[in-house]
């Protein structure tokens, strides 16, 4: 092709292209709901989306992505990821970051009854590069839950964000209500609730150093990750102390809508909540104490 050929190719190419302005004229309306819309990447069934072209096994291929939330099936185009999987791994990061650095919904922690101080991070960045500040009441905090909690109760119920805020606001509602329920048909006390911000896990041997309750329950949002954004832990442990170490402390992990859900998880907390008051302990030596029961 010599260089009039070229110059006919590129005349017609441009002749036959629409002005900017009928361009933008034949493009839908963003707020016409009657046109078709993208699929909701956060939304999709996961079972559905298998992005590799003719598997020898589609039902086995189906079977397995359904059986794990793990990236399989993804299929490739040539040594890339396909759009919609990347776009689709681009969504959970954001939302990975955004329950990280979110805020929960201080009326919704008062309309489930929590009074609300902070840890003695005193702010989200200071709470990410300082674990150790988010492990101790503030002096304000600390003061306010002496005078408002009463002392050695039963069951102490705190709440904190943790690494995810989004985890709270997703499961508290359902879990707090079911809870204290279940709890009152085992007969057990409970303090007055409180909320923490910024708080880390360690905040189990403030509270019992401060309040001496039989047992500390704290809700806490899990670090999120690239498959649930919003997961609640629950930690539990018999009459912390400064002394306190992990294995003494009792968790239940995965409170969420894709592992255990709020309200089945609440039944199964306060169960083990029962447990080690009745057992009087925690952690490790409350599974050594159950195993001999069991025997």
């Amino acid at each position: 092709m010599n260089e009039k050929d070229i110059e006919i190719l590129v005349r017609r190419i441009i002749s036959e292209m629409k002005p900017p302005r009928e361009q933008a004229e034949s493009l839908p309306d963003p707020g016409d709901d009657s046109g078709e819309t993208l699929p909701d990447l956060m939304e999709r069934d996961k079972a559905s989306g298998i992005l590799v072209p003719h598997p020898a096994d589609e039902a086995g291929l189906a079977a397995m992505v359904a059986s794990t939330p793990a990236r399989i099936g993804v299929g490739r185009a040539g040594p890339r990821p396909k759009t919609e999987h990347w776009l689709r791994f681009r969504a959970d990061h954001a939302a990975a970051n955004d329950a990280v650095l979110s805020e929960v919904d201080l009326d919704m922690v008062e309309r489930l009854g929590f009074f609300t101080v902070a840890s003695r991070a005193s702010s989200k960045d200071e709470f990410l590069t300082r674990p150790d500040l988010g492990r101790l009441l503030s002096p304000e905090g600390e003061t306010r839950v002496r005078e408002e909690c009463p002392k050695g109760a039963d069951v102490q119920l705190v709440m904190a964000d943790g690494l995810s805020s989004a985890a709270i606001t997703a499961n508290a509602p359902d879990f707090i209500p079911a809870f204290e329920e279940m709890l009152r048909g085992y007969g057990l006390a409970t303090g007055k609730k409180f909320f923490v911000r910024y708080g880390r896990v360690g905040l189990i041997n403030a509270v019992g150093e401060i309040l001496a309750p039989k047992v500390v329950l704290l809700l806490i949002g899990e670090r999120p990750g690239l498959v649930t954004a919003s997961s609640m832990s629950a930690y539990m442990c018999y009459a912390p102390s400064a002394k306190t170490i992990e294995s003494e402390r009792t968790l239940v992990a995965n409170i969420h809508r894709g592992g255990i859900p709020a309200v089945e998880a609440a039944a199964h907390v306060a169960e083990t909540v029962k447990r080690i008051f009745d057992m009087k302990a925690s952690g490790l030596k409350l599974r050594a104490l159950s195993e001999g029961a069991g025997s």
